[in-house]
C-alpha cells in the first residue's frame, strides 16, 4: 500500500517497524526496504521479499553518528569521514561492535557492518520515530533494477511490504557509495552518490578492488545486479533492429526504436537521477529487442553509473522479472 509520507504516516510506519514489519522508505539514493536490524525475523522478511542471497550483507541506516557508534567501532579516520559526508549517500564498512545487538542476518555473519546516515528528511524522521537501526537494501527483487519512486516499489514488491512511504522521486538516483575502513587503507567497494574524488581529497589514496567477491562485504558486489529483463548493450554508437537507446549528451545515433536522454547537457548528476527510472520504462515497454546505452564518462558519478550498467549487462542468469501490469505502466522519474 502506497501512502503519502505525512507525519501521521511516518509515525504509523515507525510503529510497524518496531513490531517487526517491512516499510519501504524514500532516501536520497533509492527507495529502501526497511526492517528493524536487531530483529532476526524482521530481517529474514527482507531476504524473503527480495529473494536475496543470504550471504549478501545489508546496509544499516541510523539517525546520526552517535547511533552509528553504538553499532560499529569508529577510528579517528572513520569519525572524520562521517563528519564530512553524513548525512548523505555514503555507507561506511566498519568493525562491528560485539554488543551491537544487530541480527547476524543483517551483517551476513561478518565481523563488520555497513552503516549510513541518510540525508532524506523522510528517512531521517522515520529513523528518529522508530528509535531502532533499520536494515534497508533497495526495495526491489534481488538483482533487478533499483526503485527511485514509490510506484517502482509497488511494481516489484506488491503484497510483500506493509506500507510504502511516498515522497516522490529520489534526487540522487543511484545507491550510496560503500567505503571499507576496516583495513590499513580505505577501499572503495561500491561507487555511488559520493564520488571517489571527494573521498580521496579527505583520505588520500583509496584502493579500488577489481575482483568481485563470492561472499561480499558490501551490497552491490555481485557480478550480475540491477538487471532489466531485456539484454543491455553498453558503449553503443549505432543502432540494432528494434533496440531502444539511453542517450547521453545532446545528440543520439539514428535508427533506434525509441530514445530517452539520461542528460542532454551531459550532466552526470542528472544522468544518475534518471538511470533506473528510464531503464524500467524501456524494460516494461515489451516492444524492444534490447536496450543500448551510449558511452558514459568514467569520472565522478559516471563511475557509479557505469558500475550499475556493467553489472546490469553481465551475461549470467538473472532473476525473473516481476509480473507486468499493463494498466499501470512505469512513469519516467
Amino acid at each position: 500500500m502506497i501512502v503519502k509520507a505525512t507525519g501521521a504516516a511516518i509515525t504509523h510506519a515507525a510503529s510497524l517497524l518496531r513490531a517487526g514489519g517491512l516499510v519501504a522508505l524514500p532516501t536520497e539514493t533509492v527507495y529502501g526496504l526497511g526492517a528493524d536490524a536487531t530483529n532476526d525475523a524482521a530481517v529474514a522478511r527482507i531476504f524473503e521479499a527480495k529473494r536475496r542471497p543470504r550471504f549478501n550483507p545489508l546496509i544499516v541506516h541510523v539517525a546520526d553518528i552517535a547511533a552509528a557508534e553504538a553499532l560499529g567501532d569508529f577510528s579517528e579516520r572513520a569519525r572524520a569521514t562521517a563528519r564530512r559526508f553524513w548525512p548523505g549517500p555514503l555507507s561506511l564498512v566498519l568493525p562491528r561492535r560485539g554488543d551491537s545487538g544487530l541480527s547476524p542476518l543483517a551483517t551476513a555473519g561478518l565481523d563488520s557492518v555497513a552503516l549510513r546516515v541518510p540525508a532524506h528528511p523522510v528517512a531521517a524522521a522515520l529513523l528518529r520515530a522508530a528509535g531502532r537501526p533499520i536494515a534497508a537494501p533497495s526495495a526491489n527483487r534481488s538483482g533487478r533494477v533499483s526503485p527511485t519512486t514509490a510506484k517502482h516499489v509497488d511494481q516489484e514488491l506488491a503484497g510483500g511490504v506493509d506500507v510504502i512511504l511516498d515522497a516522490g522521486p529520489c534526487p540522487v538516483g543511484v545507491e550510496s557509495t560503500v567505503l571499507d575502513l576496516t583495513g590499513k587503507r580505505p577501499a572503495l567497494l561500491r561507487p555511488g552518490g559520493v564520488t571517489l574524488e571527494r573521498l580521496a581529497a579527505l583520505l588520500g589514496a583509496i584502493d579500488v578492488p577489481a575482483a568481485d567477491e563470492s561472499a561480499p562485504r558490501s551490497p552491490g558486489r555481485l557480478p550480475s545486479h540491477y538487471a532489466p529483463s531485456l539484454p543491455l548493450r553498453l558503449g553503443a554508437t549505432d543502432a540494432r533492429p528494434d533496440e531502444a537507446l539511453l542517450a547521453f549528451g545532446s545528440e543520439a545515433p539514428p535508427g533506434f526504436a525509441e530514445v530517452l536522454f539520461l542528460s542532454r547537457s551531459g550532466d552526470l548528476r542528472e544522468a544518475a537521477a534518471n538511470l533506473f527510472a528510464m531503464l524500467r520504462r524501456l524494460d516494461r515497454a515489451e516492444r524492444f529487442s534490447g536496450i543500448a546505452v551510449m558511452p558514459i564518462p568514467e569520472e565522478g558519478l559516471g563511475r557509479a553509473i557505469n558500475d550499475r550498467l556493467r553489472r546490469a549487462a553481465a551475461p549470467v542468469s538473472r532473476p525473473p522479472a516481476p509480473p507486468r501490469n499493463r494498466e499501470t505502466p512505469a512513469r519516467d522519474a
